[in-house]
């Protein structure tokens, strides 16, 4: 049985790409989807939970850009 975690996520150019929800202790960051979605499974634990990005308006017009192989990777400004 596998149970469903709905993770809300955002993309901040300082940051990259930011995930919250309820169940996760605090913000879980990453440079990528790929990377922020691993590093939720390993925070989470249990290997029966299918997790679902949720990409907030931010989030999805950098997955586009990124697919449209825009700069390559996001400009981070320290």
């Amino acid at each position: 049985m596998h149970d469903r975690f709905e993770v809300s996520v955002s993309f901040d150019e300082r940051r990259g790409c930011v995930a919250s929800a309820p169940e996760l202790r605090q913000p879980v960051l990453a440079l990528s989807l790929g990377g922020l979605r691993r590093r939720i499974e390993i925070a989470l634990l249990p290997d029966d939970v299918h997790i679902t990005l949720q990409l907030d308006v931010r989030a999805r017009r950098e997955r586009d850009r990124r697919r449209r192989g825009g700069e390559g990777r996001a400009v981070f400004r320290a």
